[in-house]
């Protein structure tokens, strides 16, 4: 069978990531070709502030190089732009006249350097700092030249100077606000940066504007507007990035700041898609590399008909990566976005630790000195966690205090939020995979591989388990069952890495004492490798997922049994509720009793799932058990409406499928995960509808005809 043809324009992180997790999930089924308008292989342009700092080399920090494009059979051509789209024959045409038709179309042009209007921006010696070719002009500068100004006191333009200073070359630092990261920073925290770098010798001119460049043939320095002037050599702009979206512009392609995507980074052409810093979701372009990451993953799943939830955008944050000095912050920061939660200032470490909040709700958080928390805060800004959590997430500074954080951490927190690995992931990656160094977990994990801001967290995660080995896992981690000694967390964080792994070769990866595992441990992996990727069984590793996927299906122990014994209300709702969930797999057998009230003797108190009638509408327990040790029900919410009673019945479920451990009850995962924080979710409006989505995409497709499968929670 021939395959399609892919094409991918842009050779830069957002798009070849996006062609790794395609070539993980559906190797054989692109013929891919790639345009990139440098002459390099696909590298990490984020580390390009170390390369100019000196902490590492350009070839170190390439993350494909050219064997591995032949290797995966990818047509790359370098140093070639793209220059046309015509949409209707699906085809692009380079400037040098080469043509390559399409099935489908990805661009990742990402984005330029934003110029500002300055007269003389133009001139010899003025230059941007977004590539590898910059990056060597800089250091070609540096030879021969002494003095260099940066435009901009924003995050790239202080890595920048940072990089010039330890070229030798003295640097003074031009901002147009009062101080410096004004957008990441408070005041505060920013007089603390400031400082720090003047002691490394950088100069700032804060609330400065750049009238010209001035000099001649070539820029010899800078005229603010108030008409005093400042000497430079070398003058690098960094006050911001422009979307390339010139070329999707002029195809036909709807553009606003950048190309607009729907939450499947679709644009408005049929078979024509956008990711990274090119595209617009939902009004919002992003520059930073986790939420280009997780917009790959759900094209790369979109593009190999695989079920994906969809991309619903990402927390902002932003790491600084100067040697000696620790900055981070994300979410909302400023004081008419958020209220301050915990300030807190210590002189002699030299740290700064800022948590704001709104209506009770973690909204945003900087460090300075010590970014260790960066990760935890970061957890709690996008789940939206109470205040109330920061009590049990807070620590600062020291060996032991950060032992005791990563003792404290559950194993599925995630650790490196450019690549969403899990503690438990780099614990699995030590403890049995037997990688022994920070690099080698890096390597076999991708954790601190992008932007490098988690390394010294993932550091200090590996050097913990090589210290505690098993019994620093998190305390409720037991073995799965007598065939080896991986726990539930540490399965799911080792699917979760890789889900398309056939059972076999997972399980000798993860060191099975009985190599071909028990029904337990079996259904476990397909059942956890289904909820990450439901498609997985049709790629790749095709015979051994249909073994275990079959297996699931003849023991049968995941169908949803509803008892109905009400009137016309409760049976509707139950036809429902049936329609809806019957067809999904759950971690046990569920039992749910749905009646028109509690005189009814459905025994709903005593069941997973219970829905009586009330004088207020619909009442919704779960947690009931009518075995020893009997338990009775606890009340989840109460649902005025049939539709919010089958939304809250629909998202409770999804979430004990999502969150439960394989083989734990409804009861026994209630009292684990805690009440409180269950009720907090599903009662959520916008949480509750993304699990509603999720379990109608998961029943959605395991529905032979598509026309009934779009109709399956329609009424969530």
């Amino acid at each position: 069978m021939s395959r399609e043809k892919l094409v991918v324009i842009g050779n830069g992180m957002a798009g070849i990531r996006c062609v790794e997790e395609i070539i993980k999930l559906a190797p054989l089924k692109y013929q891919i070709t790639v345009f990139g308008n440098e002459p390099h292989p696909n590298y990490n342009r984020i580390l390009l502030s170390k390369v100019l700092q000196g902490d590492s080399s350009i070839e170190s920090i390439v993350i494909n190089d050219w064997s591995w494009y032949e290797e995966k059979g990818i047509r790359l051509y370098t140093s070639e732009t793209v220059a046309q789209i015509n949409t209707d024959s699906q085809f692009v045409k380079t400037v040098s006249g080469i043509r390559t038709d399409y099935d489908h179309l990805i661009i990742a042009t990402g984005s330029s350097a934003f110029i500002p209007p300055i007269a003389g921006i133009h001139k010899q010696g003025v230059i941007s700092f977004r590539n590898i070719n910059d990056c060597q002009t800089m250091m070609t500068y540096a030879k021969k030249y002494k003095k260099a100004a940066v435009i901009g006191g924003g995050l790239l333009g202080l890595e920048a100077a940072r990089g010039l200073l330890n070229l030798g070359m003295e640097t003074d630092v031009i901002h147009n606000a009062p101080y410096l990261m004004n957008r990441q920073l408070d005041r505060m925290s920013a007089d603390l940066l400031r400082k720090e770098l003047e002691d490394q010798g950088m100069k700032f001119w804060l609330s400065k504007e750049t009238d010209s460049i001035i000099g001649l043939n070539r820029a010899k320095g800078i005229r603010f507007t108030n008409g005093n002037t400042l000497d430079a050599d070398l003058i690098v702009v960094s006050v911001g990035i422009r979307p390339n979206i010139e070329l999707a512009k002029k195809s036909g392609i709807e553009t606003n700041r950048a190309i607009v995507v729907d939450d499947y980074m679709r644009t408005s052409m049929r078979n024509v898609y956008a990711v990274g810093e090119c595209a617009e979701h939902r009004g919002v372009a992003y520059g930073l590399v986790a939420p280009l990451y997780e917009q790959g993953k759900v094209l790369a799943s979109t593009l190999c008909g695989q079920l994906t939830e969809p991309y619903l955008g990402s927390v902002p944050y932003a790491q600084l990566k100067v040697s000696g000095v620790e900055v981070f912050s994300a979410g909302d920061i400023q004081s008419d976005q958020a209220e301050t939660a915990v300030q807190i200032y210590d002189g002699i470490k030299g740290t700064y630790k800022k948590v704001t909040m709104k209506d009770g709700i973690v909204k945003g958080a900087i460090l300075f000195g010590d970014s260790s928390e960066g990760t935890q805060l970061l957890n709690l800004v996008k789940k939206q966690a109470s205040i109330t959590e920061l009590a049990t997430k807070a620590t600062s500074g020291g060996s032991s205090a950060n032992e005791e954080l990563i003792a404290n951490m559950p194993d599925r927190e995630t650790v490196c939020a450019c690549n969403a690995v899990s503690k438990g992931a780099i614990m699995c990656a030590v403890l049995e995979e037997g990688m022994q160094t920070t690099d080698q977990v890096r390597d076999c994990t991708k954790a601190s591989s992008s932007c490098g801001g988690c390394r010294p967290m993932v550091d200090a995660i590996v050097q913990y388990a090589l210290q505690h080995g098993k019994a620093g896992m998190s305390a409720q981690a037991e073995p799965i069952c007598s065939c080896t000694e991986t726990s539930h967390e540490m399965l799911k964080a080792a699917i979760a890495a890789d889900p398309v792994i056939a059972p076999n070769e997972r399980m000798a990866m993860l060191g099975w004492s009985r190599p071909s595992g028990c029904a337990i441990c079996r259904a476990a992996i397909q059942y956890y490798a289904s909820l990450h990727n439901q498609k997985a069984m049709m790629n790749s590793n095709a015979d051994a997922w249909i073994v275990h996927a079959n297996r699931l299906h003849v023991n049968a122990h995941y169908e949803l049994g509803i008892n109905s014994s009400a009137t016309f209300d409760s049976h509707s709702l139950g036809s429902l509720l049936q329609a809806s969930c019957s067809e999904l797999s759950y971690p046990t057998a569920v039992r749910t009793a749905i009646t028109s009230g509690l005189h009814q003797a459905a025994g709903v108190l005593v069941h997973d799932l219970g829905i009586t009638g009330a004088p207020a509408g619909w009442e919704i327990y779960a947690g009931g058990h009518s075995e020893h040790p009997v338990k009775q029900a606890h009340l989840i919410g109460i649902a005025e409406t049939d539709r919010l009673a089958l939304s809250l019945s629909v998202s409770l479920l999804q979430l004990y499928r999502e969150k439960a451990e394989y083989g734990e009850s409804v009861w026994k995962w209630i009292e684990r995960e805690g009440l409180v924080e269950i009720r907090e979710m599903v009662l959520d409006p916008e949480y509750r509808e993304e699990l509603v989505d999720r379990a109608k995409a998961s029943a959605l497709w395991l529905r032979t005809d598509e026309r009934q499968g779009e109709e399956i929670c329609g009424n969530c």
